[in-house]
């Protein structure tokens, strides 16, 4: 359906524009964020239809951020994505377990990324 609202939270920014310009090219309407604690209110203030959430991030990192955005009746609902480069079997174990709603790692393989984009959003 495309035209949804996507939040990237990114440091990098590079990474930040591979995943705003393969979203945009598809369809997507997007807010950016560099820090974990912009993401929360960007997330309380403008209700993206899905989050895109690095791990690693300067001061409160993802996973802090995903329970803030849990804790908020306002915000809870909304399904996170982590995209990290952490790749380790035991990181995604650890990551998926903090509640996120999926994993991508970096680098991006684009098909498989806007795939999952997709399915979490119709699965809404």
């Amino acid at each position: 359906m495309a035209n949804e609202l996507i939040l990237i939270v990114e440091d990098n920014e590079k990474n930040r524009k591979l995943a705003r310009d393969v979203l945009a090219f598809n369809g997507y309407r997007l807010l950016e964020a560099e820090t974990g604690e912009d993401a929360v209110r960007l997330a309380r203030e403008q209700h993206p239809d899905l989050v895109l959430m690095d791990i690693q991030l300067p001061g409160i990192d993802g996973i802090t951020a995903l329970r803030q955005l849990r804790e908020d009746p306002a915000t809870r609902a909304i399904p996170v994505i982590a995209v990290t480069a952490s790749a380790m079997a035991q990181d995604r174990q650890k990551i998926m377990a903090a509640g996120f709603d999926g994993y991508q790692s970096k680098p991006l393989a684009i098909k498989e990324f806007v795939a999952a984009v997709r399915a979490l959003l119709d699965r809404r």
